[in-house]
């Protein structure tokens, strides 16, 4: 009676251990897949949730970042309840076929669970956009510095003292012929060494 009742709790230890077997595998919240879309735009993509399992896409493209959420209960595909790596990676490969990972993007739909009931599906809740400010301070920075080197490069040095480019004044119109002809009433009319001072009077007088 004593081997009888020992070889019966053997066994219902050993279906107990099957079961534990047979429990379908998680995949732990707050693991991240890392993935490249169609246009090189880095992205990350990250589950949280049981039951129903919310799902969240983080982007940086050409000097800007987006993102959008997806809400769904793939649990209720009996493929997923059993591998639901494969699943999150079929979702992954998807993705990288696209320009955009957000765009066109409503739903999210794997071969797997083809035949699962419409709650299965990953449905888009929300989505933005904002610019990549870490990038937009470095461009900043590096046009500021090549102003500066252009700033630096046009002014000429003599040992110690700067020597800026000079700029020759234009002279056309009414008013360089005013002075032209100031100069020529002063030489005729003035001493030598007031014909700058005649010229200053007469060019007012002409106007």
């Amino acid at each position: 009676m004593k081997s009888f009742t020992l070889l019966f709790l053997v066994a219902i230890c050993g279906m107990g251990g099957l079961g534990e077997k047979l429990k379908p595998k998680k995949r732990s919240n707050g693991e991240e897949i890392n993935f490249r879309t169609k246009t090189k735009d880095v992205c990350t993509m990250s589950m949280t949730g049981d039951e129903e399992m919310k799902l969240r896409i983080d982007c940086k493209s050409q000097g800007m970042s987006y993102w959008c959420e997806f809400t769904g209960k793939p649990s209720v595909c009996r493929a997923f309840r059993n591998n639901p790596k494969i699943y999150w990676n079929q979702i992954a490969a998807g993705l990288r076929k696209l320009p955009h990972a957000c765009e066109s993007t409503e739903v999210l739909k794997t071969t797997m669970c083809q035949k699962a009931p419409t709650e299965a599906l990953m449905k888009q809740i929300a989505a933005g956009m904002e610019p990549d400010l870490a990038n937009q301070d470095k461009s900043v920075q590096k046009t500021s510095t090549s102003m500066r080197g252009a700033g630096k490069s046009s002014v000429k040095k003599i040992g110690n003292l700067p020597i800026l480019p000079l700029i020759k004044p234009t002279q056309h119109g009414q008013g360089s012929e005013n002075e032209t002809e100031a100069m020529k009433l002063a030489r005729e009319h003035c001493w030598e060494s007031l014909h700058g001072f005649c010229s200053y009077v007469i060019g007012i007088f002409r106007g």
